[in-house]
């Protein structure tokens, strides 16, 4: 039986917002945008012709939610993105206004760096190293 992470749920205040986002800043196409009922919809945005998993966008309902945004990983780089050329991408989203915590790093498992989402949320850009496996297949 075969397996994979298809998706993963990424909190959000606004929808519209978010969406502008990923497709503006990173790049992202929008999957799905499908109305679920009053102030809900079903909104899945993905790297363009990535194998990895998608994230679908979730609006936060309550407080507790709220206060979750940017923080469901505790303050660490809680999501990977995937590149097959760092310096091309790392230089596009720069240009689009993506925010660096720090320059690129060579690490033994590929180049890398940190950035953040609008929201707090860390991610890392990583081109793996050749002959390392990658994050998503």
């Amino acid at each position: 039986m075969t397996k994979s992470l298809a998706a993963v749920a990424f909190l959000v205040p606004d929808y519209d917002d978010a969406i502008v986002w990923f497709r503006g800043a990173l790049g992202f196409d929008l999957i799905e945008d499908a109305p679920l009922g009053p102030d809900r919809r079903w909104v899945v945005v993905a790297p363009p012709g990535g194998a990895g998993a998608r994230l679908v966008l979730a609006k936060a309902a309550d407080t507790p939610q709220r206060e979750a945004i940017g923080r469901a990983t505790g303050g660490r780089v809680g999501y990977f993105l995937e590149t097959d050329d760092f310096d091309r991408d790392h230089a596009a989203m720069r240009a689009r206004g993506v925010r660096f915590l720090e320059p690129p790093r060579r690490e033994a498992y590929g180049v890398v760096a940190v950035f953040v989402d609008p929201w707090g949320g860390r991610w890392d850009l990583l081109q793996p190293a050749p002959g390392r496996a990658a994050v998503a297949r």
